[in-house]
């Protein structure tokens, strides 16, 4: 009992630098969720407040309601909330309008996170091996459902979808090197979400209705809660039971992300859309970004070779951000042991 008193960080050291480096994780937390390939965790690890947030977590959840720990937990989500709220309309259009180029750095994105999980592994054993297939070929199966475009075109919205939706989310708070945003991708509801954010916003400014928008993000909040509050807690005791395996699977996750994130894909012409798809002008006029049909296309070799360019600059962002973390690497996983 001394040995976790002591390893605990201290919640009640709420100093001016920590709440702003605690803005400041939320803020990188919350444009991560925005952005598929980086982890809110990762973010807040980078940062240096993962074993604070992971402490409060617990200390909430399991209703030892302290006040710095609310606190500190407030400062984190107002600043994930300001991120989500100014960045979601930018991102969306850019998904939208920029495909090929989104998803290229998002490619870049995805990968590196790959080495945070690697040191977090290491040694390699079978177990972890094994978990990695098994990552891999459950992303591939999700990948599946993409492979025409069929994600981002649209799933019908339901509240199911929706809430699973935000349970990634919410997941990917307290799990470093996981991105829910891809998951959001492949479930069809990254777009949904993103313009329900920007409907809600222009709906608070006295431009459009609300009523949609919050019948959206009401279940992907909820989903969000249950993610923070219960996938952590199931992820926290596979971490401790079957830490290799567990962490072999995430793993698995990142590098099977990228079977997904193929970037050659455009919306369709209006031509294609009238003459394949039998649409009126009225219909695609009245098609919103997250609805408008994608398909393959043949990249140029300038596409490909800007493509490249930009998985190395995405690849070079993300291994930066998950090393300014790594010192605090041995800390947080201490720190998370004692609180399991």
């Amino acid at each position: 009992m001394t040995d976790t008193q002591t390893n605990q960080p201290d919640q009640d050291d709420l100093s001016g630098p920590l709440l702003i480096r605690s803005f400041l994780g939320g803020f990188l937390m919350g444009l991560a969720n925005l952005v598929p390939g980086i982890s809110g965790g990762t973010m807040l690890l980078a940062t240096g407040i993962y074993d604070r947030f992971i402490s409060a977590v617990s200390q909430v959840t399991t209703f030892r309601f302290r006040l710095p720990s609310i606190i500190l937990l407030g400062v984190i989500v107002i600043g994930a909330g300001f991120a989500i709220i100014t960045g979601a309309d930018v991102l969306g259009t850019l998904v939208h309008e920029k495909r090929w180029i989104m998803f290229s750095l998002f490619i870049g994105l995805t990968l590196g996170g790959v080495p945070l999980l690697a040191s977090m592994i290491k040694p390699f054993n079978s177990s972890a091996i094994v978990g990695c297939f098994m990552g891999i070929l459950l992303m591939a199966m999700l990948a599946m459902f993409d492979l025409e475009g069929r994600a981002v075109e649209s799933v019908e919205a339901n509240w199911i979808m929706l809430m699973i939706a935000g349970a990634a989310g919410g997941a990917t708070m307290v799990l470093p090197g996981v991105s829910g945003s891809y998951i959001l991708l492949v479930l069809g509801q990254y777009l949904v979400i993103l313009s329900a954010i920007s409907a809600l916003k222009s709906g608070v400014q006295g431009d459009g209705e609300m009523s949609e928008a919050i019948a959206i993000l009401i279940p992907v909040g909820i989903g969000a809660i249950i993610g923070v509050v219960v996938v952590s807690n199931v992820m926290q005791w596979f971490l401790a039971n079957a830490r290799k395996v567990t962490l072999g699977v995430l793993m698995g996750f990142l590098l099977g992300a990228v079977l997904g994130l193929w970037p050659f894909h455009a919306p369709l012409e209006t031509d294609v859309l009238m003459t394949e798809m039998g649409l009126t002008i009225e219909n695609i006029e009245q098609l919103k970004p997250r609805d408008w049909p994608v398909a393959q296309f043949a990249p140029s070799s300038q596409q490909l070779l800007g493509a490249f360019g930009l998985i190395v600059l995405g690849f070079i962002i993300s291994l930066g951000i998950t090393m300014l973390g790594k010192e605090k690497k041995s800390t947080r996983s201490a720190d998370a042991a004692e609180l399991r």
